[in-house]
């Protein structure tokens, strides 16, 4: 394997809720030892209060803020490397995708809706799938975001069907091969 340095300064994950952002993250945090920064943990520990909380008492709107703010925060000069696990709907500003773009290697982990419904059919925590028909949601934000996504990614990594430490190990090498090919 080539040493660390040969990878960027950061690993960014994105993709929508349900594709394995902070289960890649926590894999790749072992095999790198950069701390793994969660953006939704972040906000919820500056809000102090939880996400869906911050959306039932103040709205998207102002935890879309919130969310900008935290990015921001995260693209200060001279702070070390960092695996960031992103919130899906943090593509949708068109500042935060220059961010993201800006802070390192860019993941977009993705996985069927199938899938998605599965991993997070039980977790009340998802504010946005509070509705009837959480399956409508989930394609709409896919069809919402698949574009800003696709705009900022450096990889395009289905997870289904594969082992966390296949989908790590994938991402270190692609990133690695990705800076090595560039000029």
């Amino acid at each position: 394997m080539s040493p660390i340095e040969d990878l960027p300064k950061n690993i960014v994950l994105v993709g929508l809720m349900g594709c394995g952002k902070t289960t890649v993250g926590r894999k790749l945090q072992g095999l790198l030892g950069y701390p793994m920064i969660d953006t939704d943990h972040l906000i919820e520990e500056k809000a102090r209060l939880s996400i869906s909380e911050i959306f039932a008492r103040r709205g998207e709107t102002a935890f879309r803020e919130l969310e900008s703010a935290v990015l921001n925060e995260l693209s200060a000069p001279g702070t070390p490397r960092r695996i960031i696990a992103t919130g899906g709907g943090i593509v949708g500003r068109k500042a935060n995708r220059k961010l993201l773009s800006r802070l390192g290697y860019v993941v977009w982990l993705q996985a069927p809706v199938d899938v998605i419904l599965q991993r997070t059919g039980r977790n009340r925590d998802r504010p946005l799938l509070q509705t009837e028909n959480p399956r409508e949601k989930i394609e709409k934000l896919l069809v919402e975001r698949s574009p800003l996504y696709h705009e900022i990614a450096d990889l395009e990594l289905e997870t289904s069907g594969l082992e966390t430490e296949e989908i790590a190990c994938g991402i270190l090498e692609s990133a690695r091969y990705h800076f090595a090919a560039k000029p």
